[in-house]
């Protein structure tokens, strides 16, 4: 990916991402390894992983379910969505379920504020959601 940028720097964030869907998460080999490659520093990389909420050092469940509760979200009912995740998938924020399958996280904004309150589960986007709208997102992703 490196030739398809103007620096090394610039493919950072999808190098991690692509890392990150391959192995799971961005383990201390991963970073390593990433940091040699594009001549960056561990710091470097690690400071960029801290600021996006959609890379992670720790393992997370196949679906990772991530529940706006910013400002526009919150005034349509991103917490109440949130209480029902936590209710429904049995786990608590930043937890995954004892099979593997669902991870969740309250996030600060997700860029949906026009269709609020909305979730994003992995790359899916899922927004005007009601509590009734969810457990159909839900149920889908445990089929």
């Amino acid at each position: 990916m490196v030739t398809h940028y103007p620096t090394k720097r610039s493919v950072l964030v999808p190098t991690l991402l692509y890392a990150q869907d391959e192995v799971g998460f961005l383990s201390d080999e991963v970073i390593q390894e990433i940091a040699g490659r594009l001549e960056l520093t561990v710091l470097d990389v690690r400071n960029v992983i801290s600021y996006y909420s959609m890379l992670t050092t720790k393992p997370r469940g196949k679906y990772n379910v991530q529940v706006c509760t910013n400002i526009a979200c919150m005034l349509r009912g991103g917490e109440e969505l949130l209480a029902h995740c936590r209710k429904t998938l049995g786990v608590e924020h930043k937890h995954t379920t004892e099979d593997g399958r669902f991870s969740l996280e309250e996030v600060e904004c997700i860029g949906a504020c026009s269709w609020a309150p909305a979730i994003q589960v992995n790359y899916d986007f899922h927004e005007n959601l009601t509590v009734e709208k969810l457990d159909k997102v839900l149920d889908g992703y445990k089929k």
